[in-house]
């Protein structure tokens, strides 16, 4: 969340409550607006308020009296009938003075500008002594709330159907942040939501995740990287994925015997993740694949592994 702290009066700030870049909490008091001429016309308003009371009350006394002369045709009944509207009249005007009570009353809290949200506020916007107004574009502050925080971040549209499973299901998927260089992880959090629609342009779709944030790593509209944990695959056998090979029909690997000859070897490919990609089957644990110099190889080509002396047809 992030909002702009605006006065909703007019008025002069008397009275700056917080330092800037501080943590604010929801209803703590940030400013104070120059409340004079609301206390002024409070008290004018209580006073009219008292004046048609008083007036209703003897319009009421009037209406009684007229009431019980009808009996004795001493008054005609439409005099009754006029004191009936005047004590109705008496009364509306009662109920505007306290609607009038109440808005002076409202504006005096709005003199007291708080804080609507818990988060860190920024850079002060406005002095002691300016003149603030209700349409003041700028505002006096802003606070952008960072205990949770959000981040959005996309995914490829061919990723929806796995990740949609999952939320179906009820599952928590794991969302790691990370910086720029994807060195350093700054908080870990959950996927909370999936976009309704994908971006034609780019084919892909945002994700909201929401990270506690206690350590303050996160900063709003700072840019992280994110890895998003979809399902966990025990015992996997993962090669880089230079190493797995196109062929006409199927997906295969140059794999280095013991002799330093290689073999071409059809795999079954899995789930790839950034330079690493899951054999499903074709290869075993401790094999040798071939990542380089793999368009000089043909079957019992031999190779040598990267710093040997020797010129390699192919590189492992």
């Amino acid at each position: 969340k992030t909002v702009t702290v605006r006065s909703r009066v007019d008025g002069e700030i008397m009275k700056i409550a917080f330092t800037e870049g501080q943590m604010v909490h929801e209803g703590d008091l940030l400013a104070q607006i120059d409340s004079r001429q609301y206390r002024v016309q409070l008290s004018e308003a209580q006073a009219q308020l008292a004046r048609e009371k008083a007036t209703l009350k003897l319009a009421l006394l009037d209406y009684d009296r007229y009431e019980s002369l009808l009996s004795t045709r001493a008054i005609t009944k439409q005099q009754l009938d006029a004191q009936e509207a005047l004590v109705n009249q008496t009364q509306a005007t009662i109920q505007v003075d306290e609607g009038l009570i109440n808005n002076v009353k409202l504006q005096l809290q709005y003199c007291e500008i708080k804080a609507p949200i818990d988060g860190r506020i920024g850079l002060r916007m406005v002095d002691l002594g300016n003149i603030v107004h209700a349409n003041d574009a700028t505002g006096i502050a802003v606070i952008t709330q960072l205990n949770p925080i959000a981040v959005v971040f996309t995914i490829p549209q061919d990723s929806i159907a796995r990740v949609q499973q999952k939320m179906q299901a009820d599952e928590q998927l794991v969302v790691e942040a990370y910086d720029r260089e994807q060195k350093i992880k700054l908080a870990t959090g959950k996927l909370a939501a999936i976009d309704n629609q994908v971006d034609a342009l780019t084919g892909t779709v945002r994700l909201k995740a929401v990270f506690e944030n206690e350590k303050g790593m996160l900063f709003p509209n700072q840019f992280v990287n994110c890895r998003l944990l979809v399902e966990k695959l025990p015992q996997a056998v993962v090669v880089l994925t230079a190493g797995v090979q196109h062929g006409p029909d199927s997906m295969f690997a140059y794999v280095v015997g013991p002799d330093s000859t290689v073999e071409l070897r059809p795999v079954v490919v899995g789930p790839s993740e950034g330079d690493h990609t899951v054999i499903e089957s074709g290869l075993s644990p401790g094999d040798v694949v071939v990542i380089e110099g793999v368009d000089k190889l043909q079957k019992g080509s031999k190779v040598v592994e990267r710093g040997t002396d020797a010129g390699p047809s192919g590189r492992s």
